[in-house]
């Protein structure tokens, strides 16, 4: 009920017990009192109205005795609401016991600690009941990626794990800076070779096409204040697939196309003034492709990329700032097109890969 009260009140503050109770499904008695014993969270004012105390640091905590996807990762978020907007200067991530972190999730969430670094918030990330997952980071180059003013605790440890084993696993390459003023050429053949390896020879144009491209997007469109990233890891478990992460901190893929609207799509600049117009957007960048900045047909550096994903009956995640777009592709067409709105704030775009290779 703590929970489902707190996503509540975020959505809609200054609410009396009975309006409570009517949202999640229960009698008016038994929300007065779970508000009055939780006083710590909740605050009612004079005329019986109720709303949440502001604390003074805001704690995300992720599940304990499970894998934590990107799904999982928004859900956690969620529940307590977007650190970038909120108040509170001081955010605590919390790491329980056997939570895994997939890539997917680990890619939004070391480009939201950034973030939040650079809104000049108080990070810290608390491994101390899941050390194991504090050593998976540290192999996979999280934390160096990871801006030093974030505390881990228990500690960072000394020597990178990632450096000293980096190239030595062909099932992971470790997360790789994305300078937005350089070509990023030997990351891209390190991603693509490593890709190919993990997979098989007829995947090579296809690797090399989503890096290139899509490395080469943050470079050409993202304006990004700070480097993006890009990773890739094999999983085995009972599907096999690579799945590959690219991540910057920049404008986003509607910001970088709205200025060409007018211009060069004019029908769909007919629909800026609408309230879900950034989601349409991206969605037709995604789905249909030819949308440039530059109104030259290029597609904003999707439309390759998306044609090896119909090839290749991959899964495609777009997150943007407060939404994400998943594609699955089977047979060479759109089988599930999945959304999510009203997202926590994280900056950029952050885009995931599937490659089934079983």
């Amino acid at each position: 009920m703590l929970d489902e009260i707190k996503k509540i009140l975020r959505e809609s503050t200054d609410l009396k017990g009975r309006d409570i109770a009517k949202k999640i499904g229960t009698n008016k008695k038994s929300v007065n009192s779970f508000l009055h014993a939780h006083s710590d969270d909740f605050i009612q004012d004079n005329n019986y109205c109720w709303s949440l105390a502001k604390p003074a640091e805001l704690k995300i905590k992720f599940e304990e005795n499970q894998w934590v996807d990107s799904n999982s990762f928004e859900h956690a978020l969620g529940i307590v609401g977007s650190p970038l907007d909120s108040e509170c200067t001081s955010i605590l991530f919390v790491i329980p016991k056997k939570c895994n972190i997939l890539l997917d999730a680990a890619a939004r969430f070391l480009a939201l600690c950034n973030q939040l670094v650079h809104a000049e918030k108080v990070v810290t990330i608390d491994f101390n009941n899941c050390k194991s997952t504090l050593g998976y980071f540290d192999r996979i180059g999280f934390l160096d990626h990871l801006d030093e003013r974030v505390d881990v605790l228990p500690n960072r440890p000394v020597l990178s794990k990632a450096s000293v084993y980096k190239g030595n696993s062909g099932a992971v390459v470790e997360f790789g800076s994305v300078n937005p003023k350089e070509e990023n050429k030997e990351l891209i053949n390190q991603l693509a070779d490593h890709f190919v390896q993990q997979s098989a020879d007829c995947y090579e144009t296809a690797a090399s096409t989503v890096f290139g491209e899509l490395i080469g997007n943050i470079q050409e469109h993202s304006e990004s204040f700070m480097p993006g990233f890009a990773a890739l890891q094999k999983y085995e478990g009972r599907r096999k697939h690579i799945q590959t992460v690219i991540s910057d901190s920049g404008l986003g893929i509607a910001a970088t196309l709205k200025p060409s609207l007018e211009v060069h799509y004019p029908s769909l600049y007919k629909l800026h003034n609408s309230d879900d117009f950034d989601l349409q957007l991206v969605t037709a960048v995604l789905t249909k492709g030819e949308i440039s900045r530059f109104g030259s047909g290029r597609g904003l550096g999707f439309k390759s990329s998306r044609e090896q994903a119909v090839k290749f009956d991959a899964r495609l995640s777009v997150r943007q700032e407060r939404f994400s777009i998943d594609l699955e592709y089977k047979n060479g067409e759109i089988v599930q097109v999945d959304k999510q709105t009203n997202l926590p704030a994280i900056r950029g775009t952050h885009l995931c890969f599937d490659f089934y290779v079983d």
